[in-house]
């Protein structure tokens, strides 16, 4: 399925959530919280981009959100974002 097949379809935020479910907790814990509180707020293109980063493989994914790996550059926005919304989870407890 395409991007732009999820976008804007009624069954949008529950495709998202099964593919932001990853094959390791600390992905899922960076992943899905950002999928229930922030995703259905975002511009089509921020949509786009995150479905873009959810394509790619989980040991790639766990370098960039640990920093041990410089993020693909088409990422980096997204993944500050994601970033910065754990960090602001984690404050606001």
């Amino acid at each position: 399925m395409s991007t732009e097949e999820i976008i804007g379809s009624d069954k949008e935020l529950d495709r998202v959530r099964w593919a932001a479910r990853r094959g390791m907790l600390e992905l899922d814990l960076v992943l899905s919280p950002y999928v229930e509180d922030v995703y259905m707020s975002l511009s089509p293109g921020d949509k786009k981009s995150f479905l873009v980063l959810l394509a790619e493989e989980d040991p790639d994914l766990f370098c960039w959100f640990i920093k041990s790996q410089p993020a693909d550059m088409k990422h980096i926005a997204t993944i500050s974002k994601v970033l910065k919304h754990k960090e602001n989870s984690i404050n606001r407890q």
